[in-house]
């Protein structure tokens, strides 16, 4: 990026969000995965941002956001960012853990989202927990060893691992990492606001681009084809030489699929 845009911060009922906003044109809110946060986004802020305008935030519980993390409060948190920045119409991003709140947000306000791009997807099926994640475990291990035990497990699982060899994108995954509090291991399993993860999937009307990384775990590519299935007109795209993390290890092919698909819908009168 040509500058570093600065953080802000909105307070919520329980939280304090971090979130940037930068670049011009017609806006798209980008949303990160478990144990990530905003800064996974550079590389496409980098390529985008001189068409569009990009807003980014910390989830609860991650990055330097505070508050309890909590899959369920995504869609809620989605709502007070759009209304605090008066954005009426926004296209979406959002990448694994973090897909679950951007289909919520869009199936509660179908009118308010114009496009969608989903990448590495978990089990929608499985409202609470992602199959291929050992929540239960890193629980266990937390309490037992601390998070440091914890980020050094996870940083070997398979979802954690890159294609790329690029030091600076290593070293920027390395460094989300090390951020990442584990709090939402240590609060209640049941979290409050999941029903809202249950909202069918017919109620999401903008038209949808699903990514997934060629060498993403053997379970999202089956969530992925479930939700390609299940929403109409969606549209679906593998990224070479990337694992589960695509905008990271392929971010050039990344940002030109998302480019050019919301570039299509954004602009569309059909697409509000």
């Amino acid at each position: 990026m040509s500058e570093q845009a600065r953080d802000q911060f909105l307070q919520l009922h329980g939280a304090r969000l971090r979130y940037r906003d930068e670049g011009e044109g017609q806006a798209i809110v980008l949303v990160h995965g478990w144990t990530l946060d905003l800064a996974m986004w550079d590389l496409q802020v980098a390529r985008l941002r001189n068409g569009f305008r990009l807003v980014r935030l910390d989830r609860r519980g991650h990055g330097l956001s505070t508050g309890s993390s909590a899959a369920g409060r995504d869609a809620s948190d989605l709502d007070s960012l759009c209304r605090h920045l008066r954005l009426e119409n926004v296209a979406l991003i959002g990448t694994s853990q973090g897909a679950r709140g951007v289909l919520a947000f869009a199936g509660a306000a179908p009118t308010r989202v114009r496009a969608l791009v989903l990448d590495g997807v978990p089990n929608l099926q499985s409202p609470t927990s992602e199959d291929d994640v050992p929540l239960a475990h890193y629980r266990s291990l937390i309490h037992g060893q601390g998070i440091e035990a914890v980020r050094r497990e996870w940083q070997r699982h398979p979802l954690m691992q890159l294609r790329t060899q690029d030091r600076p994108t290593r070293e920027l995954l390395r460094a989300m990492l090390q951020r990442y509090s584990g709090r939402d291991l240590i609060g209640p399993v049941n979290e409050p606001g999941t029903a809202a993860e249950r909202l069918p999937l017919s109620s999401v009307r903008a038209p949808t681009l699903i990514l997934n990384g060629e060498f993403d775990l053997a379970s999202r590519l089956t969530a992925a084809k479930y939700l390609t299935d299940h929403l109409v007109g969606a549209e679906r795209s593998s990224i070479a030489g990337a694992g589960h993390l695509p905008s990271l290890d392929n971010p050039d092919v990344y940002s030109e699929l998302c480019r050019s698909f919301l570039t299509r819908h954004m602009h569309s009168p059909a697409a509000c």
